[in-house]
């Protein structure tokens, strides 16, 4: 914890100051902790992906709080079940791994230094609390903060869309699950067109979503979190490169709407509020003051639109 630019928010990054940058010389990369932190989350969405796996061919309930918390149950004292966790654990690997390499290889594009990405192995009910880079440099172009903030969203939401098609067209119409103690995922708008698309007339209760369509489902929440136009979030980068200073009293007004969130859909909109105000909140200063040119101005349109179709105000609901 004594490194100035850690952070405990999930699939992001933060960018440290410069006098964070003139006291604290770049590091060689450690490039055994970042295969180390892979091959864990790797064991522990495999562990998820088996659960899911097992609950799809058995008719069961996806996530049941009660008797599967445990996301080893499947597998212990059956490693060889872990195989049957690889549809959703490789997609969801995959699209985090797309996500932080669009920020990754774009700061290298700009010549910013940037770590390798740090996965985040869990035991939650998706196996990882994400994945995050660290830039290791201050950015004074508003061009460069655009585009790194734009190509992790943009590049994941592009591999998470193919995998959702795949994923939907392999999911089956059961009747509904929900019993005490299970939950069920929230669907955002992109999640019930293609529904409807698929299975036109069926409620959206009754499609039993494939474990590869939950891995992209991850993924577009995971999208949608980064969007959110508050701060360090990408959102929050893409809203400070094209408004400058005028995105600290939107990011404040959208960190303020996320309470009511929190009350009425999800409590999970109350934490993240709170990491957000406590670390999310600082951002680099611009020393740029020409505008985003007409191209990037369309680009920030097309995330927003990406936004709007991911986000679901309720992507958790306890039954």
């Amino acid at each position: 914890m004594s490194d100035p630019s850690y952070r405990l928010l999930p699939f992001e990054y933060e960018f440290p100051s410069t006098q964070e940058v003139a006291r604290s010389p770049l590091r060689r990369q450690r490039t055994w902790l970042h295969l180390l932190l892979l091959v864990l989350t790797a064991v522990t969405t495999l562990a998820v992906g088996a659960q899911l796996a097992f609950n799809y061919a058995h008719n069961l309930p996806a996530f049941d709080l009660e008797r599967n918390l445990n996301p080893f149950s499947v597998v212990w004292g059956h490693p060889e079940r872990l195989l049957t966790g690889l549809p959703f654990s490789l997609t969801l690997l995959g699209i985090l791994l797309a996500h932080e390499m669009g920020h990754y290889l774009t700061c290298r594009y700009h010549g910013i230094a940037a770590s390798y990405p740090y996965f985040i192995p869990a035991p939650t009910i998706i196996g990882t609390m994400g994945a995050f880079i660290r830039i290791r440099e201050p950015i004074v172009s508003r061009r460069a903060l655009f585009d790194i903030g734009i190509s992790g969203p943009l590049v994941g939401f592009s591999v998470a869309l193919p995998v959702l098609l795949v994923g939907i067209a392999f999911s089956r119409i059961v009747p509904a699950m929900h019993y005490p103690g299970t939950l069920t995922l929230g669907n955002p708008l992109l999640v019930r067109f293609l529904e409807h698309l698929y299975y036109p007339g069926v409620g959206e209760h009754n499609i039993y979503l494939h474990p590869i369509a939950r891995a992209a489902w991850v993924g577009l929440f995971a999208t949608a979190l980064n969007l959110i136009p508050i701060g360090q979030l990408d959102g929050g980068h893409i809203l400070y490169a094209i408004i400058g200073e005028k995105h600290r009293l939107l990011s404040r007004l959208f960190l303020l709407g996320l309470l009511p969130l929190g009350y009425l859909f999800w409590y999970g909109w109350l934490m993240w509020a709170t990491l957000l105000f406590f670390l999310g909140m600082r951002h680099p200063v611009l020393f740029d003051p020409l505008p985003l040119d007409r191209r990037r101005r369309w680009m920030g349109a097309i995330a927003l639109a990406i936004f709007l179709l991911c986000f679901t105000p309720a992507p958790f609901i306890a039954h």
